[in-house]
């Protein structure tokens, strides 16, 4: 797979948590790709806070950050007013923090595909029109 992926909370909870129901779905997925994905601070504290502060799970987490299995890239402040405008846009949805922020860096790179477990991805749009490639669970 050549293009840069982009992975979301839930693919890293599901992927740490073998209670997940994606657990062996992300197993799986992740098999086909190089390392690292790619992530931002939204999504690892999102991952973070549902593996539980101080449990295994964070530690496993936290570990991949450290090996560079993942990696957090995407610096908010240049970007914090598009982020803000794609909350506001999808607020009926809503649209969380980690997600404004995955769908801001596909609109910085064409080559991406986020990893994800929630389907409102297939509802938001980059640059207010296209879809977002993703990969998730039927």
């Amino acid at each position: 797979m050549t293009a840069v992926v982009l992975v979301d909370a839930g693919p890293l909870v599901a992927l740490i948590d073998r209670t997940q129901r994606h657990h062996a779905w992300v197993s799986e997925t992740i098999k086909r790709f190089r390392n690292p994905l790619v992530s931002c601070d939204g999504a690892i504290a999102e991952a973070t806070h549902l593996l539980g502060p101080g449990k295994a799970g964070c530690r496993a987490l936290m570990d991949m950050l450290e090996r560079g299995t993942v990696t957090s890239v995407f610096e908010l402040q240049p970007h914090v007013r598009r982020v803000s405008e794609l909350m506001r846009r999808y607020q009926d949805v809503p649209m969380s923090f980690a997600a404004a922020c995955l769908v801001r860096m596909t609109e910085l790179h064409a080559d991406v595909l986020v990893w994800t477990l929630d389907s409102d991805f297939r509802v938001y749009r980059r640059h207010g029109r296209q879809a977002i490639p993703t990969l998730m669970p039927d």
